[in-house]
């Protein structure tokens, strides 16, 4: 369908035929939400995706055309999506995209693999190289929870799967990385260079600095993290690299209060091992505003994993809240040391149990200033990521 959106004014975009294509919508985080941007820089462009969740769909993307591949007529496919790996290079290449003069793919996985026509320019927002086909293959393998004569099948279906991955890297025309890391890891794998662009914070969802003073929440007079209340912060879906376990066992050493957000497969091993100074508070739907108010109740959110660029770590800063962040990945691109948050070296224990305690003595010091850390996050808005795409887009088409 043809693009409708005033914000491209006399943009040559205007005049074209898009399609968006993403993995899959079954559940929401930082992809969505890049999603949920192209959707509104091409409002009437349908979304090609293997599979979705209709009530998901709904609740984040209301009156969207939304195609779904032949994946979304099998029986427990949407719950679980992982077990048909060598069935999805065939899902997405069935999608028929001649119509189309460009193609805005958002990949993680598969969806750059969709065929185009010579006509079509197909550009994708690349999240990572398919992740468990690469660099997390043999750790994938480990941690593939099924019985152990399936896990050994699971490398042969993998070498399918890298195969087809690195040829499907070929028919993408230009590619844009959502981080540095992003950007090396095209490089090594799939040989392509690619521009990079943060991906957006929803700050519109999310309780500024300046409106938590209004409350009262978590702010003394002079708008410094009081040392005396508030609690300590973990986000995101409950799964094993996200590494939970990392901040329980650090703060049932600390014994200092830790809210964990979330729900996900590693729930209940967690809870076994949290201390009574630990609380989970379950998982929450898109657009609830109790994210927002637990994100504005922390001292800083714990950050203990590897991301590809992590954005509920700037979430968490455009409320204020500076991150205690593991030296690695998309944190060194968000957080500034003694300005946004700290580093911790080692992911272990220990090394972040000594950085938890050197932010409670820093803090104390006056460093992290809420105001400040709110200013620099600002400059990830989803309407500052939406522009830089459409100036890349008009650049490269």
């Amino acid at each position: 369908m043809r693009v409708k959106n005033p914000n491209l004014q006399d943009s040559k975009l205007k005049k074209m035929k898009v399609a968006l294509v993403h993995d899959y919508l079954v559940e929401y985080g930082g992809a969505e939400r890049v999603l949920e941007c192209f959707s509104e820089i091409f409002p009437d462009a349908p979304i090609y995706t293997l599979i979705y969740d209709k009530k998901l769909a709904k609740r984040i993307l209301p009156g969207k055309t939304i195609r779904g591949s032949f994946l979304q007529k099998i029986p427990l496919a949407k719950s679980f999506h992982r077990l048909f790996p060598l069935l999805m290079p065939t899902a997405i290449e069935g999608f028929d995209l001649n119509y189309y003069d460009l193609v805005l793919s958002d990949s993680a996985s598969f969806a750059k693999g969709v065929i185009t026509s010579e006509r079509t320019k197909h550009i994708c927002y690349c999240h990572t190289p398919t992740r468990y086909v690469w660099d997390d293959c043999h750790k994938y393998v480990r941690e593939f929870s099924y019985p152990f004569s399936l896990r050994r099948l699971v490398p042969f279906g993998l070498n399918y799967v890298r195969i087809w991955d690195r040829l499907a890297s070929l028919r993408v025309d230009d590619y844009i990385a959502n981080s540095r890391l992003v950007a090396e890891r095209l490089k090594k794998y799939y040989k392509r260079e690619a521009e990079v662009i943060n991906p957006p914070v929803f700050v519109e969802e999310l309780i500024s600095p300046q409106e938590q003073k209004k409350r009262g929440i978590y702010f003394e007079n002079k708008i410094r993290p009081s040392q005396s209340r508030g609690y300590y912060l973990m986000l995101g879906r409950l799964m094993s690299y996200k590494k939970f376990d990392l901040g329980i066992e650090a703060f049932n050493r600390l014994g200092l209060p830790l809210k964990i957000v979330g729900g996900g497969p590693e729930l209940n091993r967690l809870k076994k091992i949290a201390r009574s100074n630990i609380e989970f508070t379950g998982p929450l739907p898109p657009r609830d505003k109790k994210v927002a108010e637990y994100f504005a109740g922390a001292k800083a959110l714990i950050f203990p994993q590897e991301e590809d660029f992590g954005i509920v770590a700037l979430e968490a800063m455009v409320s204020g809240k500076p991150v205690i962040a593991y030296r690695a990945g998309g944190a060194l691109e968000a957080v500034i040391e003694d300005r946004t948050g700290i580093f911790f070296d080692h992911q272990d224990a220990e090394s972040l149990t000594a950085a938890v305690e050197i932010f409670e003595e820093k803090s104390k010091k006056g460093f992290f200033d809420p105001f400040d850390i709110n200013e620099f996050a600002l400059g990830f808005r989803k309407e500052n990521f939406m522009r830089k795409i459409i100036d890349f887009l008009e650049k490269s088409i």
